[in-house]
């Protein structure tokens, strides 16, 4: 246990120190340099915090968790990430990055007006602080608590408090991670944030992946790895399909509608991942930063997905949640020192999600509402010490509201789900503003309020949530999304600019696209579609087929 404690304390606080050395000198006084690094970051910058802020517990535990339960299809969250990725290079970045913005709703601000901008500011920040930020810290506590056996650290508490050790360590981790995330994201603005995701990143890349080696190792017996590996495909030869089966939390069908729609809106409008692309040093170097992200995540199931399985033929008879499984798992499989490194890997992702979520938080209120509509004559440095007072009441509400999440059966099913109530609504007011020249800023605000108030009454308000659950959530939001469409069309029609739109080049950056950058995604298309024709047995989509009885059974 001390080589545990004493490793993760090392790996810890070495990547704060290179943090801290690297970025002490940035500017973190004006809105540029706190919430846009000063538009200098790089590809590997971009590509490292990019996958470590979506790398966070809520993967980790959450995804092995659900390949626990269903096996391999559940890669679909990651494989079909790649697409949107691709999407992302090619026709969303390079928009953003011409009008110079800092945010997703100031881009809508352009392209529509300012109430535009402030409703979808509002949606945002509702969703990052009930939805996102509490889940990210109550993930990142059950990983730590299962990794580092803080239950045993912790011994029996006294009677007197009249709590259990378990809830005790659920909030003490919570608060711990939110308090620590905090500081970076609030003192240090999103270079910060970058540096410290891509160097956490590494140590995650090489944590996840051992955790898989060592885990069919010890499957494997005597026999290692390739023993493990013959041993997990031959006892979950069934499981071990891309294609999910009705009774699966993905069902094939719903890959085409809601998974794609989130998925992509995740990774083309979603402010809290985007947000270091906007602060590329130039438009090639954002498009390499995507794409070498894109094809990271081509090995996403091999840390994310086949952990949950190798636990699933360990562990299936114990009855263990799947919410534990992975924490179970990296804890029983890796040597004590390990354990510590992967810990303080861990923490480096749940850090990273955090105060990723954070920053964007800010950057949302502080320039999308505290600039616009509270304060609109306020200095540089009174919109950046409004970001960060607004930070900490956001953080305290998160930690207050995240270990009340314990009963929540599936967290990364329950988190896509939820995301859906903004997700559809403003990804579909982007894609509309982006493809169409004369739909208005009414269409706009009509979408926005009335995609939000429909799913959250589908999802919410009896008897809709049993409807929604028997035409399956990812099919309704893929029929909210069509809907949206044609409604923002029909209404641009009837109710059209004065003008069309013309987009500016505000020169914020170098434009030049980067010369390979089609080439690049259609490799990455290609990779996709042969990952899943390799693993896919389309039989499970079939109906099962009525057992006969046999005329002794009719005899009898």
């Amino acid at each position: 246990m001390f080589l545990t404690i004493a490793s993760f304390l090392f790996f810890t606080g070495l990547v704060a120190f290179l943090t801290w050395r690297i970025t002490h000198q940035d500017d973190h006084d004006s809105t540029g340099g706190y919430f846009l690094a000063g538009r200098s970051l790089t590809f590997p910058l971009i590509a490292g915090s990019l996958l470590l802020t979506n790398l966070s517990t809520e993967q980790l535990v959450g995804l092995n968790g659900d390949a626990f339960k269903d096996g391999l299809c559940v890669m679909v969250w990651e494989v079909v990430s790649v697409i949107s990725l691709v999407m992302m290079a090619w026709f969303f970045l390079p928009r953003f990055l011409k009008s110079g913005v800092a945010t997703v709703p100031e881009y809508l601000e352009i392209r529509f007006d300012r109430q535009t901008q402030v409703i979808t500011n509002i949606i945002f920040l509702l969703a990052y602080v009930g939805i996102l930020l509490p889940i990210i810290l109550y993930t990142g506590a059950q990983g730590m608590i299962g990794v580092m056996d803080v239950k045993a650290l912790l011994g029996t508490l006294p009677e007197s408090l009249n709590i259990d050790t378990g809830t005790f360590a659920l909030w003490l981790i919570v608060w711990m991670v939110g308090i620590i995330g905090s500081l970076y994201a609030l003192f240090g603005g999103l270079r910060t944030v970058a540096v410290s995701d891509t160097l956490n990143g590494i140590g995650l890349l090489v944590g996840g992946m051992m955790i898989t080696v060592f885990a069919l190792s010890q499957l494997g017996g005597d026999g290692g790895i390739t023993a493990g590996a013959d041993r997990l495909f031959e006892e979950q030869r069934a499981r071990m399909n891309s294609v999910g089966g009705p009774e699966s939390s993905v069902p094939f069908s719903t890959v085409f509608s809601g998974i794609f729609l989130l998925t992509l809106f995740y990774w083309t409008t979603n402010q809290q991942i985007i947000q270091r692309t906007f602060g590329a040093s130039s438009l090639a170097e954002g498009q390499k930063g995507v794409l070498l992200t894109g094809a990271l995540k081509l090995l996403g199931p091999f840390y994310l997905v086949l952990p949950g399985m190798i636990a699933y033929t360990i562990y299936k008879d114990e009855g263990i949640k799947s919410v534990t499984a992975y924490g179970r798992l990296v804890s029983d499989v890796l040597p004590a020192p390990l354990t510590g490194f992967f810990a303080a890997a861990m923490i480096g992702a749940i850090l990273s999600s955090f105060n990723s979520a954070l920053n964007s938080s800010c950057t949302l209120f502080s320039l999308g509402l505290y600039k616009t509509l509270l304060n609109p004559h306020a200095s540089e440095q009174q919109v950046v010490r409004s970001g960060k007072i607004f930070g900490w009441i956001v953080a305290i509400i998160a930690m207050s509201l995240a270990p009340l999440l314990a009963k929540t059966e599936s967290i990364f099913g329950y988190l896509q789900k939820m995301n859906g109530m903004y997700f559809i609504p403003i990804f579909s007011v982007v894609l509309v503003g982006m493809l169409t020249r004369r739909v208005s800023a009414f269409a706009a605000k009509v979408g926005l309020v009335s995609g939000f108030t429909i799913i959250a009454v589908g999802y919410f308000v009896p008897p809709f949530p049993l409807i929604v659950e028997s035409m399956q959530p990812f099919h309704f939001l893929g029929i909210v999304f069509c809907w949206l469409v044609v409604l923002m069309l029909v209404l641009g029609e009837l109710y059209p600019r004065e003008t069309e739109f013309v987009q500016e080049d505000v020169k914020a950056v170098d434009m030049t696209p980067w010369k390979h950058t089609r080439k690049a995604g259609l490799v990455l298309i290609v990779a996709v579609i042969a990952i899943y024709a390799v693993f896919a047995d389309f039989s499970v989509l079939e109906p099962a087929k009525p057992e006969i009885p046999s005329a002794i059974e009719l005899a009898e």
